[in-house]
């Protein structure tokens, strides 16, 4: 379906209203995909980010900081995420080897497994439902990358 039959909007003011509202508009509905599988496991899209952030870096622990630096949205807060993980049984704060006056965060078993289970599930998702060909796909990435790094 065309962005105009999606959000029942005729005319756009020019071609790139029309781009800034259609990569708004696919965001959306890229992040309800996604709440879609979070949901069952009782997860936040900024919660299944701080976890997989985890899970690259581990066995190592990581600080709040550097879980922030990786998160896509940047407004996220980080600590209180770190929390509801730590209260889910997902991760655990432990005392950083480094400054004794910070924790770090570091995944659990249970929080090992749950990682891995979502990134099986989504990467299958995203293999299945674009219908774009390799090519696209990397043509793709290349405008947005440009778009994000135009706009800096």
């Amino acid at each position: 379906m065309s962005i105009e039959k999606d959000i029942k909007q005729k005319n756009f003011k020019n071609p790139y209203n029309k781009v800034t509202v259609n990569v708004m508009f696919t965001t959306g509905w890229l992040l309800t995909k996604n709440a879609k599988i979070l949901k069952p496991y009782n997860l936040t899209e900024q919660q299944y980010n701080v976890l997989k952030i985890l899970r690259e870096c581990y066995p190592q622990t990581a600080n709040v900081n550097f879980i922030l630096e990786g998160m896509i949205d940047k407004m996220s807060n980080a600590s209180r995420l770190v929390d509801k993980l730590v209260s889910k049984g997902l991760v655990k704060k432990v005392k950083s080897l480094y400054d004794l006056r910070s924790v770090d965060i570091l995944l659990t078993e249970e929080g090992i497994k749950l990682i891995d289970e979502l990134i099986t599930k989504i990467n299958e998702y995203e293999n299945s439902f674009y219908g774009l060909n390799d090519k696209e796909i990397k043509l793709l990435n290349v405008l947005l990358e440009k778009l994000r790094n135009k706009g800096d």
